[in-house]
């Protein structure tokens, strides 16, 4: 049977990228657009910020100029943008609102900036109601703009709130607009056909792990994990038998003992996500460069992926 490539896995046309923080989530997501972008797909590739003068990961992983809450093109069928609590109340306004007047003007009272802000759960509806509202965008012929939309969560916990944000909506509030967008919102991430999650972790034990936890929490909520990546797997050299020779010679606090150490605990979590995860786990090798280099390096990786699944 033939075996499924990354880019294969994640044919969504939403996928969110998420796990703990220092993973290379951003650098991930970022090597993944452009990826799919080389493809032939229209990418949109999303960073989840508090305000938009939030520093961008995304700017460090592609290059080139800070992203801002409306999507702007960073190479051929790839697009950026932030995705803010803000730009989404404010679209949801020009929505249910009747005149976009009354919606701008609404966004400038303070008082309803607080209680947006504030309120259980409008944070993260403004981010989903603003991530709906990029996916659903198209040209004049009907084709969508984005065909695939990439978002990088900037935490566990936050992948998890967006994914309980409208089934919570849904019950507190039945009726209306709101209740409509939640709605629409549910549909939209529980539908395995149009939204998949990539949790990324780091080839240790208590890493992968939590990575299997996460997968359970989001499975909870009814979100699909299309693929757990291992990042930033160390590259191994040595044959079983040069192995044990090397554990003979290295001994101490040296570099080549501390490495030696480290390859064995990235064979030993690859074993557990191994067991534990029988389809859609990836590992990455770790590449050579800083920020848009380390990028640049990993899309051929991405794109070539069916000898990196476990």
């Amino acid at each position: 049977m033939r075996v499924a490539s990354l880019l294969e896995l994640v044919q969504r046309r939403l996928i969110i990228v998420t796990g703990k923080g220092g993973v290379g989530k951003s650098t991930f997501a970022a090597a993944l657009g452009r990826a799919l972008a080389q493809s032939g797909r229209r990418v949109l590739v999303t960073e989840i910020v508090p305000s938009p003068d939030t520093p961008s990961s995304l700017q460090g992983a592609l290059g080139g100029p800070a992203p801002t809450e409306e999507p702007s093109l960073v190479a051929e069928r790839l697009h950026v943008a932030l995705l803010t609590p803000t730009s989404g109340h404010l679209r949801f306004l020009q929505d249910a609102l009747p005149l976009r007047l009354l919606a701008d003007a609404a966004m400038r009272s303070q008082a309803l900036r607080k209680f947006l802000s504030a309120a259980p759960g409008f944070s993260d509806m403004g981010v989903m109601y603003r991530m709906l509202d990029l996916m659903q965008r198209v040209f004049p012929s009907g084709e969508p703009m984005f065909e695939t939309c990439i978002v990088d969560s900037p935490a566990t916990g936050h992948a998890l709130a967006l994914a309980q944000i409208p089934e919570f909506l849904v019950r507190v509030i039945p009726a209306g607009p709101i209740a409509r967008a939640a709605a629409r919102g549910v549909k939209v991430l529980t539908d395995p056909a149009i939204t998949g999650c990539v949790v990324v972790t780091l080839p240790e034990t208590l890493p992968v792990t939590e990575a299997l936890e996460l997968e359970k929490g989001l499975a909870s909520h009814r979100l699909a994990v299309s693929a757990i990546v291992v990042n930033r797997v160390p590259r191994d050299p040595f044959t079983p038998d040069e192995r044990r020779a090397l554990q003979h010679l290295l001994h101490g606090p040296i570099f080549g003992a501390r490495e030696l150490r480290r390859i064995e605990r990235a064979e030993g979590a690859l074993a557990v996500l191994r067991e534990r995860h029988p389809a859609g786990a990836v590992q990455l090798p770790e590449v050579d460069g800083t920020g848009a280099a380390v990028t640049a390096n990993l899309v051929p990786l991405i794109s070539r992926q069916p000898d990196q699944l476990l």
